[in-house]
């Protein structure tokens, strides 16, 4: 099963088992669904993990 990590429009991250797929271009990446912390169904768009940048330092000879 795999897990997607959503933020509700109230900022609340959460993992849900089911992201809805999309219906229409015009609405966008939110989904409503139900945000555990708020207890009621709101926009939610899925979480892009951030990958550090980690600067390449050229080794001295």
């Amino acid at each position: 099963m795999q897990l997607t990590v959503v933020r509700c429009a109230e900022g609340h991250v959460f993992s849900t088992a089911s992201f809805p797929m999309q219906q229409a271009e015009r609405l966008g990446p939110g989904r409503l669904l139900r945000c555990p912390r708020c207890a009621r169904l709101r926009s939610a768009v899925p979480v892009v993990p951030v990958v550090p940048v980690v600067p390449v330092v050229p080794a001295k000879s």
